[in-house]
């Protein structure tokens, strides 16, 4: 299925989706990666405020390259999300609605999608030129010092994503791959 949707979106628009779900993306969503989720960590094991809020929010593991001149951000593609894995579910646990990224996740993030109602969206990986002509501002709001990984907020305009991973904890890598498997043994 095919849909467009708005984000930050709630957790009855992310129980309507479906694992296969080919969605895109306007509104808001931020990006984090490595070094942000373990400050954002560190500064919740600490009992600080976070820069952001998570309740609803969608974050995009990425860190773009340097933009063009007229372009707001540049090359913008997807990074691997298993090294966010160890933060994730404390993440969401705090009311964050999905994260976009690439590859796998590791049960204990499955777990927490299912139990948040959140939702895991992948964006395709090698194509971060293309993705980044849907993302029509980019503003540093947080964490300034890491540089490509400080936290940005986005405005994206039809976004392309695929859900991974439902709210159900239905995971396209691996109906796929027994499809795949099923094809093959019957051809």
């Amino acid at each position: 299925m095919e849909r467009h949707i708005s984000v930050p979106f709630d957790k009855e628009t992310a129980k309507e989706l479906r694992s296969g779900d080919y969605i895109f993306l306007t509104g808001t969503i931020y990006t984090a990666r490595d070094a942000a989720h373990k400050r954002m960590y560190e500064a919740l094991e600490a009992g600080d405020e976070l820069p952001i809020e998570l309740a609803g929010a969608m974050i995009y593991y990425m860190g773009p390259s340097p933009a063009r001149e007229g372009r707001p951000i540049g090359s913008a593609g997807p990074t691997t999300s298993s090294r966010m894995d160890k933060y994730a579910p404390k993440l969401l646990d705090l009311g964050q609605s999905g994260m976009i990224g690439k590859g796998k996740r590791s049960e204990e993030v499955r777990q927490a999608l299912i139990r948040n109602d959140a939702v895991y969206l992948a964006a395709v990986g090698g194509a971060g030129a293309l993705l980044s002509k849907s993302i029509v501002k980019s503003e540093v709001v947080a964490y300034d010092d890491l540089g490509t990984e400080a936290i940005r907020r986005l405005e994206v305009k039809n976004f392309p994503v695929i859900v991974v991973i439902d709210t159900e904890g239905n995971n396209l890598y691996e109906t796929a791959i027994a499809e795949y498997a099923l094809n093959q043994n019957e051809n």
